[in-house]
């Protein structure tokens, strides 16, 4: 009986495949070659087409990505260094419960091996399976106390390589902390300078004073009762305070993360029933929002800005008199780390 022809085709040409197989993966081989070559080309031209660049982006750039760097390093490995002593810890804790059951174990044959012997010297000879007894106690022993040793000599390694990760640890702790206390520093001489400017600026103007690191505004003079809209005297008192942040902004270098710090406060006397806000809190944080406003119409950039509402919850002056709730009512400038 013959076979249909499609078959004995198929069959008689089953051994033709390899040839043109191999030829699809020469050709294939060489497209991808032509694309490798037309792609390292082009990303040689590309390289010398940004040779011509800014020679000072470069060094900022390179100076930021260094600093970046090393700190990405730093917590890297500060991260992988705790993880890795986590691990030696558990598994020190572990190799020290296998520690303690071998003894246990050991004790227990000890006391099999003592009890055996004593029963035997009560016997005038030995048989054969009372020494094949004490053979494989022995043995067992033996045993127990080489696998004894080398997990102490494994636990005595573990104990000093977790000694050295807690010195690494501790290592990249202080140069975290040092390169922190840099940057803190540089912010804080940056700091000084303007706290210097605004005092020149504004000179020995009524409702304005430096309280440690912050410059504080009396809101009266720049809000009317009750409101969070700046009046036009406080619209002219924080102008010239706009133009000396702008003129920091290009002072303070790019790599160094800052922003300045706008607190409303109010004084502790609660809203009346008609007042458009239900809270001091709301209160604060809408004076601060209108201050950075202000700021931001004035050309501050909005990313070196942040506002914050503390109500009446962090008075400076004590007491209920007129007084102390004026110098309560307050806007607060601080120049501080993002």
């Amino acid at each position: 009986m013959s076979l249909p022809r499609h078959l004995q085709s198929s069959q008689s040409d089953s051994g033709d495949y390899w040839p043109g197989f191999v030829d699809a993966l020469a050709t294939l081989l060489l497209v991808i070659v032509f694309l490798l070559a037309v792609f390292t080309a082009g990303q040689f031209a590309l390289s010398q087409a940004l040779t011509g660049r800014d020679e000072q982006l470069a060094q900022l750039n390179s100076r930021l990505a260094s600093l970046a760097e090393e700190l990405n390093i730093a917590q890297s490995e500060n991260e992988q260094l705790s993880l890795r002593v986590s691990v030696l810890n558990q598994e020190n804790g572990a190799l020290q419960e296998t520690n303690a059951g071998l003894s246990s174990q050991i004790a227990g044959l000890q006391d099999g091996l003592a009890a055996a012997r004593a029963s035997l010297a009560e016997e005038e000879a030995l048989n054969e399976e009372a020494q094949a007894t004490v053979a494989l106690l022995n043995n067992q022993m033996a045993a127990l106390r080489e696998e004894l040793a080398r997990l102490n000599e494994t636990l005595n390694a573990s104990e000093a390589r977790e000694a050295e990760l807690e010195a690494e640890v501790v290592n990249l702790g202080r140069r975290l902390n040092a390169a922190l206390a840099s940057e803190v520093a540089r912010l804080a001489r940056y700091r000084s300078e303007f706290f210097g400017r605004l005092i020149e600026v504004l000179g020995d103007r009524s409702g304005v004073r430096v309280v440690g690191d912050r410059f504080v505004f009396e809101t009266d003079v720049l809000f009317a009762s009750g409101s969070a809209e700046l009046s036009e005297e406080g619209r002219r008192s924080l102008a010239p305070i706009a133009g000396a942040i702008i003129q920091l902004t290009g002072e303070i270098p790019d790599d160094l993360d800052w922003v300045l710090r706008v607190d409303g406060h109010t004084d502790r006397v609660p809203l009346g029933p008609n007042a458009p806000f239900e809270s001091n809190w709301e209160l604060s944080t809408a004076r601060s929002l209108s201050v950075i406003t202000y700021f931001e119409s004035q050309g501050v950039p909005p990313r070196r800005l942040l506002a914050a509402g503390f109500g009446q919850h962090y008075p400076i002056a004590e007491g209920r008199t007129q007084e102390a709730y004026a110098r309560n009512r307050r806007i607060e400038l601080k120049l501080t780390s993002r």
